[in-house]
This record gives C-alpha cells, structure tokens and sequence, in this order.
C-alpha cells in the first residue's frame, strides 16, 4: 500500500465535497419532521458505496428508518469485515450557540464544524474512502460489508430485529466501527468497553391546574420542588446511587486492571480547563477516568415545567417533568435497572403528587478482549500510523447496538475511533478535525491488511 498517502493526497477535496453532501442532510432521526431527510441520507449513503466499488448496495426497510447494505465479495473463503456505522444525528438545539449553520460545513482552522461532522458522518465515511482506495488500487485482502442505520442516536429501537432477521446477510468474522474517539490527537487508542444506558422520562402531576403561588404557595405541594428534591436524592454524599440493589451486578474491577487504566496519559487540570470547570465531582474512591469508565452514573439530562418565558409570572405549576439516565457497567441489565428505577422513583414520591416514570430506551455494555485478533489487527494498523502502541480503554459513552450485535450475530466488534473529546459531539459546534478525518483513511486500510494477514 505504499501509494496509500498519495491517493489521499490526491483526492482530499473530492472527499470532503462528498462527506459535506452527506453532512448537508439534515438526518435527525428523533425528531419527525426529519424523515423525509432520513431517506436521503441513506440513499447518499447507498450511492457513496456503489460508487467506491461495492458489488451491491440497497436500501433495507425496517420497523423505522431505513438500513443501507451493502458488500464487495472477493472470494467466500477469505474473511470478512461488517463495517457498522450510522447516518442520523442529533438535534441541533439550541440553535443560537452555534458559530455557523450546523448543515453546513465549515472548515476553520483545519477543523470541520457541522452536526455530524464527527458523529457518525465524519468517521463513517472514513471508511467508505478507505475501501473506495482498496478497491479501486487492488489491495482489497478480504470481503467487506457495511451496516449503515438511521436510528442510532435513538438507541436503534428496530435494528436488533433486523439483524436476527438478517442473520445470514451479515454474516462476518467481525465487525468494525468508527463511533468512539482517541485519547489525544497524538496518542490513539482502542475503546475495549462501552457503558450501557437506561433512559426514562419522569412527570409528577400536583393540582389540576396551574394555580397563583400567592394563594396557593405554602398549601399545595409545588410539582418543580418536590421532581428537585426527588433528585436530589438519588445520589448519596459519597456520590453512590441510593437506587435499592443498584450495583449488585455491577463487576468491581481488578487493582490490576486499574493499575492498567490508570497508565492512559490524562491531566487532570487539562480536562478542567477544556471543559471550563473549577472541580471536578463524582463517585468517592475512583478516578475521573475510573468514574467515566468502569463506574455506572446518573445524570438529569433535561428538567422543565411552569413557567419559562421572558419576566415573572407567579405560577405554582400543575406538572414537572425530566429526562433522567444512567451510564451502566458491563454485566448490568438495563432492562432490570429501568425496572428498579421505576419502581423507586415511583415509591418514594409523597402522597401529594402523583408520579410517572417512562422508559424511553436503553441498552448493555460491551467488552472487547484486548487477545483477539480483530483487535490485535487495529492495534498494529494504528501503530503503522501514528508510530506508538495505541492505548486500550474504557469509554464512559454508550453504543446500545453493539452488544445487541454480539447476543444477536454473534460477532465481537472492534472499536476503531478517531474522535476527540474537543469535538463537541451532541453539542452546539460539533466538529472534527482534518487531520483525524485523513488518519483514519490511512489507518483503516491497515486494519484490514493485518487482519486478513491473522486469519489465514
């Protein structure tokens, strides 16, 4: 592959007009109004492949948003790569913090700022690129699919069943994604774990209707006060979750493994700075990177009611609502966490409101064995690249479909990201550095040669 640098070299501008026409669909999977946009995208998605050489790709229906599949078949005896990745994005509230049109790209500084320009756009189509060179230069080594959905961002409510009914289409030895990040722009790494995910929507309903706070505040419980001090109490002083039975299947993790964690390069005072924080919080007795790795979390990820417009209007709310979630370990079952949660938030709450709990979606967490050989094929691909051992890590963010694809298939998958924490993901200013995007170009290539290589 010794021409690999100069086709890219070559062909950088068309790869970024290709990936900005992606990127200019507004593919927001959670929101309605989108679907139409959803369509484009895949069929973007479906002639992107044709055109870098796939054999077949189609447009999949599913229960939701369509799956784009497609496949170049060298010789059925020879290995093969299912490459998953995902064309939806996140909303782009709100809007106003935005320093340019988020479906517009914009290159600033050497850095792509989009919604999706990382997430999962950008790293995406790194691979779409890295397979348009094999093929089109001879160096394809095995077969290779691609596993494109539009529901990811929504916790891939109806591609676990189309997988099962899809076995045989997607049968592989082992699935690559590029949906995760590197520790630092010079210091890559592989993502050996993922957190799972509960989510709910909670409502806590008080009087009938919204009342004056002058002549009913004091008398009637507040529907805002009592969802905060609910909350509240979720987290312990020593920062442990107060759900019953919580962390009984969660696997405390050997000293020698975080002896392992603990060697990942991190500066504390960095991590403050990026985020423009003066301390740091968490869980008593982890690291930071314990905290975002090994350990589960509960966050409020959204909390309303009353009253929010401009000035004062003394209202005593009728109802409150959030949007709650917890980061799961590996080993805990978001099903029977949703279950516990529910069943607590529900009974703690007093007599003086009534409250709801509703999952909304969730997902397991994932371990990949830093021996197999899949991983063992991007850990020398990424050392061809950058000159250095990449690091393995725990990430605290969850992809729920990944381990659906091991239960379902049947096949490991290897986390081969290139994003940076700086890149805002889900965030205003979303974005993604040139120079990530073409490493991962360069990188992937050598993954595949190194894997075939091993599986001979």
């Amino acid at each position: 592959m010794e021409n690999l640098k100069s086709y890219i070299e070559e062909n950088k501008d068309r790869f970024l007009e290709e990936l900005f026409g992606l990127i200019r669909i507004p593919s927001i999977s959670s929101q309605s109004e989108h679907k139409d946009d959803m369509l484009k995208a895949a069929e973007y998605w479906k002639e992107t492949l044709l055109k870098a050489g796939a054999d077949k790709a189609e447009i999949k229906p599913t229960s939701g948003n369509p799956v784009v599949y497609g496949e170049k078949i060298i010789d059925p005896a020879k290995p093969t790569v299912l490459v998953y990745a995902h064309y939806d994005v996140m909303p782009v509230d709100p809007i106003d913090l935005w320093d340019s049109p988020p479906f517009e790209p914009e290159i600033r500084d050497g850095i792509i700022y989009a919604r999706g320009a990382d997430d999962d756009k950008g790293q995406g189509f790194m691979h779409a690129k890295a397979f348009e060179y094999m093929v089109k230069t001879g160096n394809l080594p095995c077969n290779v699919k691609f596993m494109i959905e539009g529901e990811e961002e929504v916790g891939s409510p109806s591609l676990g069943k189309w997988c099962a009914e899809n076995k045989d289409l997607l049968t592989a030895d082992i699935i690559l994604v590029s949906d995760t990040g590197m520790i630092a722009e010079e210091i890559p790494s592989i993502t050996t774990g993922l957190r799972g995910l509960a989510y709910w929507q909670v409502e806590v309903v008080g009087p009938s209707r919204d009342l004056h706070s002058g002549l009913f505040g004091g008398a009637v419980a507040n529907p805002i006060n009592v969802l905060s001090k609910m909350i509240a109490g979720m987290l312990d002083e020593k920062g442990k979750i107060t759900i019953p039975g919580f962390y009984d299947d969660v696997m405390e993790v050997s000293k020698e493994e975080r002896d392992l964690l603990a060697k990942a390069p991190f500066d504390v005072e960095e991590y403050k700075k990026a985020i423009k924080v003066d301390e740091l919080a968490g869980e008593e007795g982890y690291s930071t990177m314990e905290r975002t790795g090994i350990r589960p979390s509960f966050d409020v990820c959204g909390i309303w009611g009353g009253y929010t417009g401009e000035g004062a209007k003394t209202v005593l709310p009728s109802k409150a609502y959030a949007k709650i979630s917890t980061r799961l370990v590996p080993n805990q079952d978001h099903q029977k966490i949703a279950q516990k949660f529910t069943e607590y938030f529900e009974s703690i709450a007093p007599a003086s409101v009534k409250v709801t709990a509703t999952p909304l979606h969730g997902g397991q967490g994932y371990v990949c064995p830093i021996d197999l050989p899949a991983y063992k094929a991007a850990e020398k691909a990424f050392e061809k690249v950058y000159n250095k051992q990449p690091v393995p890590v725990r990430s605290g963010g969850s992809i729920p479909i990944i381990s659906t694809f091991e239960e379902v298939l049947g096949i490991k998958s290897v986390l081969m990201g290139f994003g940076l924490e700086s890149d805002a993901i889900h965030s205003p200013n979303e974005n993604y550095p040139l120079k990530q995007f073409f490493n991962g170009i360069e990188t992937i290539p050598y993954f595949y040669k190194y894997f075939a290589e091993m599986e001979k």
